[in-house]
């Protein structure tokens, strides 16, 4: 289980905070500057407080510390974000992931003491770019600058086939993480003796240009 802070509750804030409460091994902690912010959050996290955390008193009165991961979810307001990002890293946390909306603030926040920085606006905008720019690509995740994950139909020809007999890594230089099965659903890590269906998804990790090439 881990103890996590999350500063600032706008619209990322929340959805993140939902997620980490639904996974159900967190112990989540939010504040806010505006109660109103977080009102409807106060029975379902573990502590919430209101407060300004750009004033070093009231972060200090979190323990920053004595969380494992602290979120800045300041978006909208890039002085206050960075200002929190420095004044929480220098008080002892351990952990701190940041957001920035351009590349510039996330230069800036991890020169001054963030860990981490997220890009949400930019990460949703690439994912579904990549699932518009092709009519076989279902799902999207970026893993680094050069490797992703891509949800994609099955080949017509290798369906009744198995993943050993198609040698999908050698012949295309993509590893199968998983299997969308319709009778089944999500089959992780299948075996090569797996017979495709002409209903599968696959889920690939692999170089956009090598995938490119198997989907065209």
């Amino acid at each position: 289980m881990k103890s996590i802070l999350v500063i600032g509750m706008g619209k990322f804030g929340h959805h993140f905070v939902n997620e980490l409460i639904a996974d159900g091994n967190n112990e989540v902690m939010i504040i806010d500057k505006n109660e109103s912010q977080i009102r409807d959050m106060f029975s379902l996290v573990t502590s919430a407080r209101v407060g300004d955390c750009t004033n070093p008193d009231v972060l200090k009165s979190l323990g920053v510390k004595n969380f494992d991961i602290i979120v800045v979810c300041i978006g909208e307001d890039f002085q206050n974000s960075l200002e929190v990002t420095s004044i929480v890293k220098e008080m002892g946390a351990p952990y701190v992931i940041s957001m920035a909306s351009r590349d510039i603030h996330a230069k800036f926040l991890l020169k001054n003491g963030a860990d981490e920085v997220v890009y949400p606006d930019r990460d949703i905008a690439v994912n579904l770019a990549a699932k518009c720019s092709s009519n076989n690509v279902f799902d999207y995740i970026a893993v680094s600058q050069e490797y992703s994950i891509y949800e994609i139909s099955v080949l017509k020809e290798w369906c009744g086939k198995t993943i050993r007999a198609i040698n999908v890594r050698a012949v295309h230089n993509v590893y199968i993480i998983a299997i969308v099965n319709h009778k089944d659903g999500l089959i992780v890590m299948p075996g090569p003796d797996y017979v495709f269906k002409d209903t599968d998804h696959i889920k690939v990790l692999g170089k956009k240009k090598d995938v490119n090439k198997l989907i065209n």
